[in-house]
């Protein structure tokens, strides 16, 4: 920590990053989670980012149902998760998860002693699970994956890994590989279930009203086609504004919505749109001008997955440059002809599932403009694209309910019912 103190202070000064809930990531427990937790009986869930949360979503609404006797808190690491996590779920039910040292944990583990602690996808914290283990919680790793990028990493330190992992009492991974991954590290294959992919079983968000707003305006104006950019990050802007440029020599009044992943880059997007002269507005500026021919820039969180539904197009960023890649799920749940470069390895699975059934175009720097100009220019082509991405998401579904099944496995619903100790057939 001492050794990475300038990167923090970095990011905290330059970026804003981890400012927000600063006094709860260092173990002060906001009064606001304290209010009803009379009864003690408490599920703490752990989502990252914004994907994270989206992920989990469905599943902690059928926890609450589910565990009815059960307050279900979330906690998240990123303002943007933490905003949208917020929006979902209250702000009462929602705060920001503490820094991996005992006397950030300490104080959350005793104030919620939660029975059953639920990690999204790889949260493995070492003080944490030791903690959390130690204070009686079982403890679920759910939608768990480990990507291509993340996988040399994880066999580097396996041997850290194996102590952790013992404190893990369920993984629920995404795929066999996951799994076999998993157990290659560490994970006791007794403790390993394949239950799917979480992301294709979220719901389809409840469109904001700018969403009615911007459609009544395109349809008023005559403009279109439409194509959202979605999660893009660094040097990605550039390529996709130029063949926005190439597009409008054929579709004058084409409209590019535009969402870069991080908040602190949005004004850095505004001046790059601004300096080549492409018309523009910022999300959080627009009073319903017409967009014909220009660029809307999302500079506001949350709004991106409704937003796909007004796409002809939409790519998927973080994909033309070595980053990983973003979901193509959201897009893909409207019928949207999806295209999405070909760094994706972070969602290897699941490009891969949509390939083979030829539900995806993946395309690098030089074939992007030109497979944008084609699905533009074939209405046919483009809503079968679209139609066999929708109906790729709903051959997968399911993961929910199996995710749900595994962890009724860890919890007491009646008090009363005689089960074995949490971590009885734990050994160190």
């Amino acid at each position: 920590m001492l050794l990475s103190l300038p990167y923090w202070l970095y990011q905290i000064l330059r970026h804003g990053k981890y400012r927000s809930g600063f006094a709860e990531r260092m173990g002060n427990v906001p009064a606001r989670l304290l209010a009803g937790s009379d009864t003690g009986r408490v599920i703490w869930v752990h989502a990252v980012s914004v994907g994270e949360v989206l992920a989990v979503s469905k599943l902690v609404d059928e926890m609450r149902r589910g565990f009815p006797k059960h307050r279900v808190l979330m906690s998240t690491t990123t303002d943007t998760g933490q905003a949208l996590a917020r929006k979902r779920f209250g702000e009462e039910s929602v705060f920001y998860f503490p820094m991996d040292f005992a006397f950030a944990i300490g104080p959350y583990l005793q104030a919620l002693r939660p029975e059953l602690v639920v990690l999204a996808e790889t949260e493995f914290w070492p003080n944490f699970l030791r903690l959390a283990h130690a204070a009686g919680a079982r403890i679920a790793v759910v939608n768990a994956r480990i990507s291509d990028r993340s996988w040399p990493r994880y066999q580097r330190f396996r041997w850290a890994l194996r102590r952790m992992l013992v404190h893990v009492d369920l993984f629920l991974a995404q795929t066999s590989e996951d799994s076999a991954r998993l157990q290659s590290i560490g994970a006791d294959a007794g403790r390993v279930q394949v239950t799917g992919n979480l992301k294709f079983d979220v719901s389809l968000p409840f469109p904001p009203p700018v969403v009615e707003s911007l459609r009544r305006s395109l349809t008023g104006a005559g403009a279109g086609p439409v194509l959202v950019c979605g999660s893009t990050v660094e040097d990605e802007e550039p390529p996709l504004l130029k063949a926005f440029e190439n597009l409008r020599v054929a579709h004058p009044r084409a409209v590019m919505i535009l969402a870069p992943r991080h908040p602190e880059r949005f004004d850095d997007v505004a001046i790059l749109v601004r300096q080549l002269g492409i018309p523009s507005f910022r999300r959080s500026q627009w009073q319903g001008e017409a967009l014909a021919g220009g660029v809307l820039l999302v500079d506001t969180i949350g709004e991106l997955a409704a937003l796909y539904a007004l796409a002809d197009v939409a790519f998927v960023g973080g994909s033309l440059v070595p980053r990983g890649g973003h979901n193509i799920i959201e897009p893909a749940q409207y019928g949207v002809a999806v295209v999405t470069g070909n760094h994706t390895e972070n969602f290897r699975d699941i490009v891969a599932l949509f390939q083979s059934r030829d539900a995806v175009r993946i395309v690098g720097l030089a074939e992007l403009p030109l497979t944008l100009m084609q699905l533009l220019a074939d209405d046919a082509e483009r809503r079968a694209l679209g139609q066999r991405a929708l109906e790729t998401i709903r051959s997968q579904m399911g993961a929910t309910s199996r995710t749900l099944e595994g962890l009724k496995t860890l919890v007491v619903v009646d008090r009363d019912t005689p089960v074995v100790p949490a971590h009885a057939a734990h050994t160190d």
